[in-house]
């Protein structure tokens, strides 16, 4: 684990440089996204579109479900509600195995709609306020790993441990993606979901993702000068939010180094 204060400082650095990679790539959208998430926010359709989301994703490419899943949402009345779903079940799974040809997976979208029926939207989401994944658990497709993409993706502040991350945290000395995310997440000021999303994107993107954390990891481990140009451009081409966030960066890099 990269418990020295320059360690922990590369990793940071690491992350920032993969941040903006992900932002200059076109998926800043991604990352506005999550942070603006708020479960309080969620409503039925929400609930429900993100729900066929994660079902569908399981063991599959995020590619391969995006390219699919607007003719999905369409066999589906966009989400409309529950009742919709479940009033016109056979059509829906009909339509859906047309652009979906996964009976297992289409059935469980089924299930998860009628559960939401049966027991209604607002008893569901009290339950998962209370309960958090645990409770999603109970559906169909929601293990202990998927069960923690929907959370995040309601809102919560939790973080997959996906196979990019499980890899990266113990490439980097971490037991869990979970710890290695929330030390970024405790000196950056970004949202735990942010962190996960942001080191998934970029591996994504890039297959030497663990090669860059690494070798960052790997440099000498005393805090970069805060007002390196790299940090500066941040600062400039940065929205307040992420004016804030860089800020935090350069006063935990002084900190930093006076502790070296």
């Amino acid at each position: 684990m990269t418990d020295s204060p320059g360690a922990v400082e590369n990793l940071i650095t690491a992350y920032l440089n993969a941040k903006q990679s992900v932002i200059e790539l076109g998926y800043g959208h991604e990352i506005d996204w999550m942070a603006s998430l708020e479960f309080e926010n969620v409503d039925e359709r929400t609930f429900l579109r993100e729900a066929a989301w994660v079902v569908l994703s399981s063991g599959l490419a995020e590619r391969v479900v995006s390219k699919k899943f607007p003719l999905v949402s369409h066999a589906f009345f966009y989400w409309q509600s529950a009742e919709r779903i479940v009033h016109d079940e056979k059509a829906c799974r009909k339509n859906a195995l047309r652009f979906f040809n996964n009976p297992p997976k289409i059935n469980a979208i089924v299930q998860i709609a009628t559960h939401v029926y049966k027991t209604g939207f607002w008893s569901v989401h009290e339950s998962i306020r209370q309960y958090g994944p645990a409770y999603l658990t109970q559906l169909p497709y929601m293990g202990p790993a998927t069960s923690l993409h929907l959370a995040k993706n309601l809102g919560f502040q939790e973080v997959k441990p996906d196979r990019h991350l499980t890899r990266l945290a113990a490439a980097l000395g971490y037991a869990r993606p979970l710890s290695m995310c929330a030390e970024i997440a405790s000196a950056v000021g970004d949202k735990l979901s942010v962190v996960d999303l942001i080191i998934w994107r970029y591996a994504t993107l890039n297959r030497n993702y663990i090669d860059d954390f690494v070798a960052a990891n790997s440099e000498r481990t005393t805090c970069p000068s805060p007002l390196s140009q790299s940090v500066i451009s941040r600062v400039q081409t940065s929205s307040p939010t992420r004016l804030a966030r860089c800020l935090q960066y350069v006063l935990r890099c002084l900190r930093l180094t006076r502790s070296v």
